[in-house]
């Protein structure tokens, strides 16, 4: 069996491929540009991008795609759908897409709305799948901080369960190595639904400096992200992201990862353990 896997130079597309050439698993690392891609033993490297010609090429002799969802573009959902046909004109048997959590046509954060469509889309295809719904990544959450230490947001007092990329990456592997998950869709969550006051605690502690959570208005998140020049839609995606979770849309918690690793998933002080602790 041959897993074809995008976004292998990035940290979850990486991150399965080098688990899945460890355990021996032949894989085929999609990419536009072969000098970004990891060189893993069992691996071969194919030209091909969502929207490229070439992607049904590359994924020519592949069993499984493992579709890492693709940088916010004005046309991703486009893009993504276009991916699928190509598996399907590849003859590719089925389909491990990275969506996210709550993915709906009408849900708040707006680039989960990419993701619903892209998930009917294999859901048409007829191939087998597996939907692996993220939260926000826990890994990310240092970037949210501004140059004055302080997040700044619309989340209001809500909640979400971030989890771990290394969590992701490993329930992702795990999925590719069998059929048991095929007709799925998982939720990863963290072990917690955290509010940004509580993620701002814990960097502190990680960090060993005072970073605070600012509860932003619309109208203030939108002031505030207008300098970076970014097209509205863009904007649209980076504010929802805090309105999602101010809705409860984000807040659920998950058994997903535990019941794929027979383990609990990592929360924030492993991902950001405090000073103290080290």
């Amino acid at each position: 069996m041959t897993v074809a896997v995008s976004g292998a130079s990035g940290n979850i597309g990486g991150g399965v491929a080098s688990l899945l050439a460890g355990a021996g698993t032949p894989t085929t690392l999609l990419t536009r540009d072969p000098g970004r891609v990891p060189d893993l033993p069992g691996a071969t490297v194919a030209r091909g991008g969502f929207g490229d010609p070439a992607l049904v090429d590359a994924l020519t002799g592949a069993d499984t795609f493992f579709m890492v969802s693709a940088t916010e573009t004005a046309d991703r959902a486009d893009l993504q759908c276009a991916a699928v046909d190509a598996a399907v004109r590849a003859g590719v048997r089925r389909i491990v897409y990275v969506s996210f959590v709550g993915a709906a046509p009408d849900c708040t954060f707006t680039f989960g709305r990419d993701h619903w469509h892209t998930e009917q889309a294999v859901r048409d295809s007829g191939l087998a799948f597996t939907f692996l719904r993220d939260n926000l990544y826990l890994d990310l959450m240092p970037g949210m901080i501004g140059a004055d230490d302080v997040i700044r947001g619309p989340a209001g007092h809500g909640r979400a369960a971030m989890v771990a990329r290394a969590d992701v990456v490993a329930v992702a592997a795990a999925v590719l190595g069998t059929d048991r998950h095929d007709g799925r869709t998982l939720n990863l969550t963290g072990p917690a639904a955290l509010s940004l006051a509580d993620v701002a605690d814990a960097l502190t502690a990680a960090l060993g400096r005072p970073i605070r959570y600012h509860r932003e208005t619309l109208d203030e998140a939108y002031a505030s992200r207008a300098g970076f020049g970014a097209p509205d839609w863009e904007v649209d995606g980076w504010v929802s992201s805090y309105t999602a979770i101010a809705n409860g849309e984000l807040a659920q918690v998950s058994g997903d990862v535990r019941r794929v690793l027979h383990r609990e998933p990592a929360g924030i002080d492993e991902v950001f353990p405090p000073l103290a602790d080290l």
